[in-house]
């Protein structure tokens, strides 16, 4: 036989170590990490070789557990989650021995419950040298999130990607197949301050000049001696009364009104208005029973109340397009809504949005996967002001959009916009995937 072109044997070992360097996407066994333990769980892995390797899919068992550096943190507090992998879909298929520190493992970790969205996590380059068909070994990832809502959480090991540094650089992501992967962890956050609980009812919303209003309240400091007056806009009136809370924080009480200007009533603790530490205004209005001159004419007209409603520009948006095997953000615009709140009255509005999953061609991109950056604009003249809600997840639990808050007098007319991203897997199936985004005014 003549001898092998020397090109063709640099190839043939360029796949072999490739093929090599896919394998470490195989797991292993290692030491549980400090902190809170999480609970071994297995769920089914789709991994993809690198094109150069020549394999075909690897479907598979990853064993895996999330484990925290708190189980009871507290709103606002940042808790570090450690992702290990303890056993892959796959294990070193060649002869040949890998060695040391060539992985650097990346990943993300799901969560659920209270708080939803996905952290980032990735772990150092290291491993251990790891024989020919000899077992893997396992791999740890780190990563923080924030914690932003009170109540039970849960942490699901998610996708994780596997690149190698040998020869050549390459890639292997491995996708959960039917997400979100089994609960590892859950951990239940607190909020010690659960901001202004404080709220009051009236008897009535209207009377003649010197009725008497009950106004009802809670939430307020047990025992707390409470201010109710009148407020004609901004400004308090001259119709004030006391009542003291009781052991619940509770109180029933009355106020006479007699101010003609009174738009609103108020309760509150101190020795003035603090928002913080009052409730309303409640809507209130006084008849105009001023007698008519004689030769006069009393005129009247009323302004009707109308209703809170919205609209928007289009009822699709088409993403930038992504690269299989480079995936990435697909970026766009949402059409533009306009909201109109003429409703009057002190309460305002929030505009909330959620995303069901984005399905294509036999896969699906998480609801998860989809953040967005609100802008809202307030036409003049509006009585109300508009407020973005904040950048970040959409997902399927939901985000705000925009809101105005409650006032004396509130309403106007509203533009509110994003800009969207969806976060696109590397290896995510060629073709077109769609997921609707509903948008709910209350």
């Amino acid at each position: 036989m003549g001898r092998t072109p020397r090109r063709a044997r640099r190839w043939r070992w360029a796949s072999l170590f490739g093929s090599t360097a896919l394998a470490v996407t195989a797991g292993g066994a290692l030491a549980c990490p400090a902190g809170a333990v999480g609970a071994d769980v297995d769920f089914a892995t789709h991994c993809i070789p690198p094109a150069v390797s020549g394999l075909p899919p690897i479907d598979g068992t990853t064993t895996a557990r999330v484990s925290a550096d708190t189980t009871s943190p507290k709103v606002g507090d940042t808790v570090t989650v450690t992702y290990t992998v303890v056993t892959a879909a796959a294990g070193n298929p060649t002869d040949l021995a890998l060695p040391a520190d060539i992985m650097t493992p990346t990943g993300k970790v799901t969560l659920g419950g209270a708080q939803s969205g996905d952290i980032t996590v990735a772990g150092p380059k290291k491993n251990p040298p790891v024989p020919g068909k000899a077992v893997f070994p396992s791999f740890s990832l780190t990563g923080t999130f924030t914690v932003t809502k009170a109540g039970r959480i849960t942490l699901s090991p998610g996708d994780y990607n596997i690149h190698t540094s040998y020869i050549l650089e390459l890639d292997t992501p491995c996708t959960v197949i039917t997400p979100p992967a089994p609960v590892s962890q859950t951990i239940t956050a607190t909020d010690d301050d659960p901001g202004n609980t404080r709220a009051i009812t009236l008897g009535s919303a209207s009377g003649d000049p010197g009725a008497r209003v009950t106004v009802s309240g809670s939430g307020f400091t047990p025992g707390a001696t409470v201010t109710l007056a009148g407020r004609a806009g901004d400004t308090q009136t001259a119709d004030t009364a006391t009542v003291a809370a009781n052991a619940r924080g509770a109180f029933s009480g009355s106020l006479v009104v007699n101010d003609r200007t009174t738009t609103g009533i108020v309760a509150y603790e101190g020795g003035a208005w603090d928002p913080d530490k009052g409730a309303g205004p409640a809507a209130y209005a006084v008849h105009d029973d001023t007698p008519v001159p004689d030769g006069s004419q009393k005129l009247t007209t009323t302004v009707t109340a109308g209703t809170l409603a919205m609209s928007q520009a289009g009822d699709s948006v088409a993403l930038s397009a992504v690269d299989f095997g480079q995936g990435g953000a697909s970026t766009g615009r949402l059409n533009t809504v306009t909201v109109k709140d003429f409703r009057g009255g002190p309460a305002g509005w929030s505009l909330t949005g959620k995303v069901t999953d984005f399905t294509g061609p036999g896969a699906k991109i998480d609801a998860g996967k989809l953040s967005w950056t609100p802008a809202c604009a307030t036409k003049a003249g509006s009585p109300s002001t508009c407020k973005a809600g904040s950048a970040g997840t959409v997902g399927s639990a939901g985000a705000t959009l925009a809101s105005t808050p409650n006032g004396t007098l509130t309403g106007g007319e509203f533009t509110v916009d994003a800009g969207l991203s969806l976060e696109v897997p590397a290896f995510t199936p060629p073709g077109a995937y769609s997921g609707v985004l509903t948008l709910t005014l209350t």
